[in-house]
């Protein structure tokens, strides 16, 4: 290869993130290298100072700066009621939709005996001790719609059941303004089984 070796360790660097192949990684190296070296320096700064100044939440296992991240540390929040997601991506897409005033616990991933990830790697004792404290009257579960993701939340109702703490799962179905003749069959099919009553019903 014509490139530098040390160009070369950039490329395989970049490849590391996801849906980065080895042509979108040689795109962004270059632009960096030709076009943008201070913004190089910006993003090196930028990422090492993430990697050295952002952990985890030791109460929800979300990203913060402190020991707990702002949710947790909120005393506005509802701590009574705690949504379970997968990914911090989760904890950042419901709060963009503003209908989530509780607190959150983040899996950082799903059950899946096959690729070695039992309830240890996504920290259900820590979970489980705030389900033991007292204090929390629902526990919501928000995982995927995946075979992982329904084990994952069949699992977390029965130890909710355990704790006689009430659990939830957050409905999956239609979207607002979805028209049923561009939804895909399986989720239509959860949308029918997840149908709830109507206000006014008798």
């Amino acid at each position: 290869m014509l490139l530098p070796p040390r160009l070369q360790q950039l490329l395989a660097a970049l490849r590391c993130l996801p849906g980065i192949g080895p042509k979108s990684a040689q795109r962004m190296a270059l632009h960096l290298l030709e076009r943008d070296r201070d913004g190089a320096e910006r993003l090196s700064a930028a990422l090492l100072a993430a990697l050295e100044g952002v952990g985890s939440c030791r109460r929800c296992r979300m990203f913060a700066e402190s020991e707990l991240c702002t949710v947790c540390a909120s005393g506005a929040r509802d701590h009574g009621m705690v949504c379970v997601v997968e990914t911090p991506a989760d904890v950042v897409a419901i709060e963009e939709s503003a209908g989530w005033r509780g607190a959150y616990f983040v899996l950082l991933g799903r059950l899946s005996p096959l690729d070695g990830v039992g309830p240890e790697e996504i920290g259900i004792p820590l979970l489980e001790e705030r389900l033991a404290g007292g204090g929390l009257r629902e526990l919501v579960i928000a995982t995927s719609v995946t075979v992982e993701g329904e084990a994952t939340a069949a699992f977390l109702a029965a130890l909710a059941r355990r704790h006689s703490v009430p659990a939830t799962r957050i409905a999956h179905g239609v979207p607002m303004g979805g028209e049923l003749e561009f939804v895909d069959a399986g989720t239509l099919s959860h949308a029918l089984s997840a149908r709830v009553s109507m206000a006014g019903d008798r």
